[in-house]
């Protein structure tokens, strides 16, 4: 184990800073199992604003982990969903979500939210 390391190539550091984006762990659980407009994405994550999502989004699109199509209609439909690489991040997500229940069951919370069980 390198004790000096400087975090230059970390992979912790890099994971976290693909998915350590304020909604982006959010955003890559609403599309585990479903293909989402940017609209439902809104409606499911309403306290991100429209600018803030919008950046997060292209973000993960920039990493390869979500897939954003337009069809050329009028008026536009965009969609979002995750890509190969995107889906390998399921196991990390349901980890640090069970991780979480626990956590806040120890400390006498119980998780309420669309990641519980």
């Amino acid at each position: 184990m390198n004790l000096n390391c400087d975090h230059t190539n970390c992979p912790v550091v890099a994971t976290l800073d693909i998915i350590g984006g304020k909604y982006k762990a959010i955003i890559l659980w609403h599309l585990m199992d479903h293909t989402r407009r940017f609209g439902e994405l809104r409606k499911l994550i309403p306290q991100a604003t429209q600018k803030m999502l919008t950046q997060q989004l292209r973000e993960l699109e920039e990493d390869k982990l979500v897939i954003r199509t337009v069809y050329p209609i009028v008026p536009p439909k965009v969609d979002y969903r995750l890509s190969d690489l995107g889906e390998s991040i399921r196991p990390i997500l349901e980890a640090i979500r069970a991780w979480g229940t626990d956590y806040m069951e120890k400390n006498g919370s119980t998780a309420n939210c669309f990641m519980a069980d």
